[in-house]
């Protein structure tokens, strides 16, 4: 769409609800494809970032190895991951997939590990008193104790990744980041830019107000500390 309004004119301001009627079916599809392309990375990363997680707490030379690398993996400008992903991946929403996944890692390895690390050391003796096994002492004792730090780190890397996704518009595939990019080249097509701002705003609240009841079940007793 090519339009030939300035950035001035009247026929452009920051909000428009004709706009929104008017192009009802595209933002629903950028907001269903950032949908996706966030949940998609995110829960990759949790998979990958959970037990590589676990295996820094167990070993502080993994934990040196595995926090380096994904430090080192999180400093990389995004728009150069783009770059160097895609003469290998092509322009596809794997290219995006993957550089998202690469920036969830981190605040999530990160937020596993630290919660491992705040059991207290009496309860893990206390379980391994009672003759707990390391496999039952890690899933019934470690991991749920250390589910509101893992949670944490959930939640930022999620809304995070809302932001971070905007940045796949580069390669085609950046969901209601398409829709700000063609406002921009577009002679600055306001209602367009602000439309698409908002629904990235609005649904990274949802994901934030979503993880954190999930977080309020999972952790019954945390509730008892606070009140």
């Amino acid at each position: 769409m090519s339009l030939s309004i300035g950035l001035d004119d009247p026929r452009n301001p920051w909000f428009s609800w004709s706009y929104i009627e008017d192009n009802a079916a595209t933002l629903g599809s950028a907001l269903l494809e950032h949908l996706e392309l966030t949940v998609v990375s995110v829960v990759v990363a949790a998979v990958i970032s959970i037990p590589l997680g676990i295996l820094s707490a167990r070993s502080r030379l993994a934990a040196t190895v595995i926090l380096s690398g994904s430090g080192v993996l999180y400093t990389i400008p995004s728009l150069a991951v783009f770059a160097l992903l895609a003469p290998f991946l092509g322009q596809s929403l794997i290219t995006v997939e993957v550089g998202l996944v690469m920036y969830a890692m981190l605040i999530i390895v990160r937020a596993t590990l630290t919660g491992l690390r705040q059991v207290p050391p009496d309860v893990i003796d206390a379980a391994g008193g009672m003759g707990y096994s390391r496999v039952h002492l890690l899933t019934r004792v470690e991991l749920p104790l250390a589910v509101p730090s893992i949670m944490t780190g959930l939640r930022i890397a999620t809304v995070s990744t809302v932001a971070m996704v905007t940045i796949g518009a580069v390669v085609g595939h950046g969901g209601l980041g398409g829709l700000i990019l063609t406002g921009f080249r577009n002679n600055l097509y306001k209602p367009q830019i602000l439309t698409a701002t908002i629904l990235c705003i609005a649904l990274a609240l949802a994901f934030e107000v979503l993880l954190s009841l999930v977080t309020r079940l999972m952790t019954p007793w945390t509730r008892g500390r606070t009140s």
